[in-house]
C-alpha cells in the first residue's frame, strides 16, 4: 500500500502531516511513502530529509491520485493547483486520516462517501485511556497553550515575573486561565514558568486538584451546577441561569488581572461566553485577553478572529491556528498521533478493519459510502 502526504493549502497553514521521524514506522508497517514536492517547507523539513527516509517525492495529483491512504491536516477542499476538490482527487476507495469535523461538515461527509472513501477524523478520536497517544486534539491544544501565553507575554506592557532591580522592585503580572483542558493546562504551566501568579477556572470541579497542582490558584463559583462534564471529559453546555451567573462572577474578578487567556470550547457548539463586553470595560487599561476560542465564536464577546483589536484600552487577540506558528513541533507531535492509528488499522501492509474496536468505530466518519454501523 502506498501512503500520500499531501502539501496543506489552507492559507499560512505551515505544518505537514507527517515528518521523516515517522517513516521509519510506516516502512514496519509495509507502507511506500509518496510526499508532495514541497509538503514541508513550512515546517523546515527539506524533500531531502524525506528521501533519505526511502520516501518518494511526487506531484500533488500522484499523491492523491496514486495513494492508497493520505493523510493530510485540514479537511479536503478546492484545490488550487489539481484544479478540482481534493476530496474527488482522492483514489475511489482510498482512506482519508485528517482533521474532518464530520458534525459540521455534512455535504463533505457526503462528497467523501460518493468516492466510497474511508475517512478517520483525528477529531474524532475517542478520550479514552487506550487511546492517548492518538489524540492529536490534545497534541495541538498543547501547542496552543504554550504560543497563547507567549503572545499574551509580547502584547503586555509589563513584566511576566517578578523582577528586582536597583531601581526597586516589581511585582509579577497576575494572570487568569479560563478552561483547564490541555490548552488551558499548558497555558497555566507557561504562565508559571515565565513568572506569572497564575489563576485557573473550569466549570468542572473535578480539574481544581490539576489547576492546583501546577502552582495555580482555582477560582471556584456555585452556579448552581452538579453535572458539569459530560462522558467524554469536556465541559457540558449549562443553562441560561447558570451563564449569566458565570459572567457576573468572571466580571468581578478578571478585572482584576493583567492577562486573560480563554480556553473554553464546546464540541460541536459555539464557544460559551465567558467575557462580556462590559467585562472588558471594567479591565485596566493595557490588560491583554488571548481568546483559544476564537475559531467558534469567541469566549469573549469582543474577539475577533485572526485579528488583533483594541477595545476600552483593552488588547484582545483571536488566533484561530496557533499549532501553525510552531510547525516543527505540532508536525511532530500530529505525525506521532497518526502513526499510532495506522498500526491500529494497518497490519503486514493491508487495511485491517475492526469496527468492533471502539477507536475505530469511534474514528471512521464513512466507510463504504456510509458511517460504520
Amino acid at each position: 500500500m502506498k501512503i500520500g502526504i499531501p502539501k496543506e493549502i489552507v492559507p499560512h497553514e505551515r505544518r505537514v502531516g507527517l515528518t521523516p521521524d515517522s517513516l521509519a514506522a510506516l516502512a514496519k508497517l509495509g507502507l511506500e511513502v509518496l510526499v508532495e514536492d514541497g509538503a514541508g517547507e513550512g515546517a523546515f523539513i527539506s524533500n531531502g530529509e524525506y528521501e533519505k527516509g526511502k520516501a518518494k517525492i511526487v506531484s500533488a495529483a500522484d499523491v492523491f491520485g496514486e495513494s492508497d491512504i493520505v493523510v493530510k491536516i485540514h479537511k479536503p477542499m478546492d484545490h488550487p493547483r489539481l484544479g478540482k476538490h481534493e476530496a474527488d482527487a482522492l483514489k475511489e476507495g482510498a482512506v482519508l486520516i485528517a482533521f474532518l469535523y464530520a458534525a459540521v461538515n455534512p455535504e463533505l461527509v457526503k462528497r467523501l462517501g460518493a468516492r466510497r472513501v474511508t475517512a478517520f477524523s483525528m477529531d474524532a478520536v475517542p478520550r479514552i485511556s487506550r487511546a492517548q497517544s492518538m489524540d492529536a486534539l490534545s497534541s495541538q491544544a498543547n501547542v496552543a497553550g504554550y504560543k497563547a501565553v507567549l503572545i499574551a507575554a509580547t502584547a503586555l506592557g509589563k513584566y511576566l515575573p517578578m523582577m528586582t532591580t536597583a531601581a526597586g522592585t516589581i511585582r509579577p503580572a497576575r494572570v487568569l486561565v479560563l478552561g483547564a483542558g490541555v490548552a488551558g493546562l499548558q497555558a497555566i504551566a507557561t504562565a508559571r514558568r515565565l513568572g506569572a501568579v497564575v489563576w485557573g477556572y473550569d466549570v468542572r470541579p473535578v480539574v481544581k486538584e490539576q489547576v492546583e497542582s501546577l502552582g495555580a490558584k482555582f477560582l471556584e463559583f456555585d452556579l448552581g451546577v452538579k453535572d458539569t462534564q459530560d462522558k467524554g471529559g469536556y465541559a457540558k453546555e449549562l443553562t441560561d441561569e447558570a451563564k449569566r451567573k458565570q459572567q457576573q462572577m468572571l466580571a468581578d474578578k478578571t478585572k482584576e488581572f493583567d492577562v486573560v487567556i480563554t480556553t473554553a470550547l464546546i464540541p460541536g457548539r459555539p464557544a460559551p461566553r465567558l467575557v462580556t463586553k462590559e467585562t472588558v470595560a471594567a479591565m485596566k487599561p493595557g490588560s491583554v485577553i488571548v481568546d483559544l476560542a476564537a475559531e467558534t465564536g469567541g469566549n469573549c464577546e469582543l474577539t475577533e478572529a485572526d485579528k488583533e483589536v483594541v477595545k476600552h484600552g483593552v488588547t484582545i487577540i483571536g488566533p484561530t491556528n496557533l499549532p501553525s506558528t510552531l510547525p516543527v513541533h505540532a508536525s511532530q507531535l500530529y505525525g506521532r498521533n497518526v502513526v499510532e492509528l495506522l498500526k491500529l488499522i494497518v497490519k503486514d501492509g493491508k487495511l485491517n478493519l475492526d469496527f468492533s474496536d471502539e477507536i475505530v468505530k469511534g474514528a471512521c466518519v464513512t466507510h463504504n459510502g456510509s458511517k460504520p454501523a
